[in-house]
């Protein structure tokens, strides 16, 4: 499997996913420059994926606009799933909105009750996840491979940007002329939500502006290699 699909090209690797596994493939999108990439090469070739999102109640206007241009754009659907509202609730009252900036162990459970669960019921039934994981963006994606088993949602995990550079990630929206979030242009690379977002410098790791209070993977726990 990992030799044909080294040899493809994005269009073509995920083609050919979605008729190995028909039905069975979904691809989690959290709107970034990758993702979109991604959706963008779903969307046009209208391949049998289901392509969601994870909304965390949490996000940045920008990224609600984003939704809707893509929405626009490709005139396809994108299904979002929300955490469960009593979990949110208990977690608010007891801890506050901001419990995660007191540890990372907070900060981990904020990620679990708004993207992990959420992520399973998501998964449900599927057989292949698609993400838009790049090697280059953390440590722990540096070994990730482009197609791998992921133990822990029992599915098999497609990454099919890992070996990409973040020019080649640029060159393909440009050429492409795909929407993505102008937030990118204002020093924020990797955006997730909003209070856990900040911009980053020019000689900053991609990943600074993330959970940029405590010193950690930089993981929110759904690729947690």
């Amino acid at each position: 499997m990992v030799d044909i699909l080294e040899k493809y090209t994005l269009a073509e690797s995920l083609s050919y996913i979605a008729s190995q596994y028909p039905s069975k493939v979904v691809f989690s999108t959290s709107l970034g420059q990758e993702d979109q990439v991604i959706t963008d090469a779903v969307f046009k070739n209208d391949l049998d994926i289901k392509v969601f999102s994870l909304d965390t109640g949490r996000f940045f206007q920008e990224t609600y606009e984003l939704i809707d241009r893509t929405r626009s754009r490709y005139k396809k659907n994108i299904e979002i799933y929300f955490p469960n509202t009593e979990k949110v609730q208990q977690l608010v009252t007891q801890k506050g909105a901001n419990s995660f900036y007191e540890s990372v162990e907070n900060r981990k459970e904020c990620c679990f009750i708004r993207k992990i669960e959420p992520l399973k019921r998501a998964l449900a039934g599927a057989e292949v996840w698609i993400t838009g994981l790049r090697a280059e963006q953390s440590e722990n994606r540096n070994d990730m491979k482009i197609w791998e088993w992921d133990e822990g949602n029992k599915v098999w995990k497609f990454n099919p940007l890992i070996h990409w550079t973040y020019e080649d990630v640029l060159k393909y929206i440009s050429e492409n002329k795909v929407p993505d979030n102008p937030l990118h242009r204002k020093g924020f690379i990797s955006i997730g939500c909003q209070p856990c977002t900040r911009a980053i410098g020019p000689d900053e790791h991609p990943r600074a502006g993330r959970w940029w209070w405590e010193e950690s993977k930089k993981e929110c726990g759904l690729h947690a290699g």
